[in-house]
């Protein structure tokens, strides 16, 4: 199951006590203050693992909660620190402080690691409490309690191509024709209801990632049909690839209706690099072409994911663009 988004509850360890101790030996019956120091408590903290390609796991553990640091010993013993707990999580992942929506840390990289919540640190045995004046203290101090925080994790797809369209514009097929990514395909909206990735090659030893994004329709940027959840997708993706259907009766609607809603989710969208793609070919290609597709505004590409017609055209569209954005 693909799940790209999950609050959690997590708790680092408290810091150990430290304790009142004195030296007693044989020869030593009023011996100083020895009392160690507590140890720290364990911390919580993130790590991004390549091998992880969703949030199933975290999702079904709502309470992370690190072990608390031991308690200082005698002869000035201190006491162990408490257990880290580290959580993996997939590339692309974001951590936000749910009370506030503040993101915290945005993991990107295998080996980025986030410390979360830090264990508190453990308290003084009486042995830092000797004065010229007080040669054997009976104080120590508790340890420091550990953070608490609750988090909202979200996953945002590392791809390099993203495909952008209505509900049953020919995404999947796409993505399936070029790939070995094997995506669910029928002929009703919103099929794809979670995001596929697959690997394009062109050359003997080079390619790119291709994201096919659940379907979009108007007001996707306020929620509406899942919306947040599909955008948040295109986001790192470094090419938007706009796929409309050949028979729709008004493409320009269609595409400013897409483009719309992805730059009222995040307008810095606007500054990455796009492709239209005119989907279903095979569907028109002995009809007259309609009257609204003359008028379109931008320049499109033909292509049928069926019959292979423009697969070869578009990639090659693609790449110089990808080499351009890095």
């Amino acid at each position: 199951m693909f799940v790209d988004y999950t609050k959690i509850e997590i708790k680092s360890g408290d810091g150990g006590a430290g304790i009142i101790s004195f030296r007693r030996e044989k020869y030593v019956p009023k011996g100083g203050p020895d009392g160690g120091d507590g140890g720290r408590g364990g911390h919580i903290m993130f790590s991004v693992d390549n091998n992880l390609h969703t949030l199933q796991d975290i999702r079904y553990h709502k309470l992370y909660k690190a072990e608390r640091g031991g308690q200082g010993g005698k002869n000035q013993r201190f006491g162990k620190n408490g257990k880290d707990i580290k959580i993996s999580v997939p590339p692309g992942t974001v951590i936000k402080d749910a009370n506030n929506d503040e993101v915290l840390a945005d993991l990107t990289i295998v080996g980025d690691e986030y410390v979360a919540c830090y264990g508190g640190k453990g308290g003084r045995g009486n042995t830092h409490f000797k004065t010229p004046t007080n040669q054997t203290p009976r104080q120590s101090q508790p340890g420091l309690p550990g953070e608490h925080k609750v988090v909202e994790l979200e996953l945002k797809v590392l791809a390099d191509v993203g495909l952008v369209g209505l509900p049953n514009a020919g995404k999947s097929t796409l993505l399936s024709a070029i790939s070995a990514a094997k995506p669910k395909i029928a002929n009703y909206p919103f099929t794809t209801m979670q995001p596929h990735l697959g690997i394009v090659k062109y050359g003997d030893f080079t390619s790119f990632v291709m994201a096919d994004i659940p379907g979009l329709i108007e007001g996707a940027s306020q929620g509406k049909g899942l919306g947040h959840q599909f955008l948040r997708h295109i986001e790192r993706n470094r090419l938007l690839l706009y796929m409309i259907d050949a028979g729709e009766e008004n493409p320009q609607s269609v595409f400013d209706t897409l483009k719309n809603e992805v730059l009222l989710y995040n307008p810095s969208l606007k500054l990455k690099p796009y492709i239209i793609v005119r989907s279903k070919y095979d569907t028109i290609q002995h009809q007259e072409i309609s009257a609204t597709w003359k008028e379109f505004s931008e320049e499109y590409i033909d292509i049928s994911s069926v019959t292979g017609y423009g697969i070869k055209i578009l990639i090659q569209k693609i790449v110089p663009l990808l080499t351009q954005s890095y």
